[in-house]
């Protein structure tokens, strides 16, 4: 026959809410990657054992191929059909996006009706105000003749309808081809057309980590991670993100995160994408892992053990 006490136990473990500690996150790949890559699949995996909660990376085409040739705004609306169809999602979720799947993350973040919440969201390497060059090229004299090509074409409706780079490349000396022709951009970051509803949505973030490269020579210039860029009609200085008018005229609420503490830039040392284990650990994983309930019974649960708190 079972003890008073441990009756009384499972009467107030049967009444008491429960909590798991577990939202899951999801990843959005860049461009020339995929789910099935190597390096997107040891990621998802570290992340998941590190945080104990459970990861996934949404496929938004067909991998390498889709990632070049689907504009983001196809990409967006199929990663947003994929998460409003995901039942783990429901109660909300985080976000990490790497390089372009940072267009793909903020378009579902700001632009997918009927979506689960989204908590905390990493950004690694994201071009958020644009890309001035070609990505993945380089320095060579072919790659100076592309992204020459590039920068007189990117605007060019069969580009932009076909192209999933041209969606977020500004040229700050072309604003008006800019903001007649660029599909994603100008619409993903509130510029030209106020909506409240995306401002809304971004601004009600608990956290956003803007996690940039000190030796990135992908994405041009670099501080676009951190939403800095170069000015309107020049080539020079780079603006740092406080000196930038979407983050003066708040444009998509980056200044009220930013004023609310709920924003942290962190500058890692590497190339792009280039983050080491460590870095992992110290700047992505807290932001995976919940706090405990205010009351009610938190669960943590991993390989090696379970534990259970009690908090009234």
């Amino acid at each position: 026959m079972a003890s008073p006490a441990l009756t009384r136990f499972f009467i107030i473990f049967t009444l008491l809410p429960v909590f798991t500690n577990s939202i899951p996150f999801v990843v959005f790949h860049g461009i020339s990657d995929g789910c099935d890559k190597k390096e997107v699949k040891k990621l998802t995996e570290l992340l998941s054992e590190w945080s104990n909660t459970q990861g996934y990376c949404i496929e938004t085409g067909n991998g390498v191929l889709g990632s070049w040739f689907i504009p983001i705004d196809k990409q967006t609306e199929i990663a947003c059909e994929k998460v409003k169809n995901m039942s783990v999602l429901r109660e909300g979720y985080n976000i990490i996006g790497l390089s372009q799947g940072n267009m793909v993350g903020r378009g579902v973040l700001e632009f997918c009706d009927g979506a689960p919440p989204v908590k905390n969201y990493i950004s690694l390497a994201g071009p958020h105000a644009g890309e001035a060059s070609l990505p993945l090229c380089g320095s060579g004299l072919m790659c100076t003749i592309l992204d020459r090509f590039t920068q007189l074409a990117v605007y060019n409706d069969a580009l932009q309808e076909n192209l999933a780079p041209p969606n977020y490349i500004k040229n700050p000396t072309d604003l008006d081809a800019y903001r007649e022709a660029c599909k994603f951009l100008p619409k993903l970051n509130n510029e030209f057309e106020k909506n409240a509803t995306y401002k809304e949505r971004f601004s009600s973030l608990q956290n956003l980590v803007l996690i940039m490269f000190d030796k990135d020579l992908v994405l041009v210039p670099k501080e676009s991670s951190w939403f800095g860029y170069f000015p309107d009609g020049a080539w020079e200085p780079i603006l740092p993100v406080q000196e930038t008018r979407l983050y003066i005229e708040d444009w998509i609420g980056l200044r009220t995160l930013d004023e609310a503490g709920r924003v942290t830039f962190v500058n890692v040392s590497g190339g792009h994408l280039d983050i080491t284990d460590d870095d992992m650990k110290k700047y992505v994983v807290p932001y995976l892992v919940n706090e405990a309930p205010e009351n009610g019974i938190l669960i943590e649960m991993s390989r090696e053990s379970t534990t259970v708190t009690i908090k009234f």
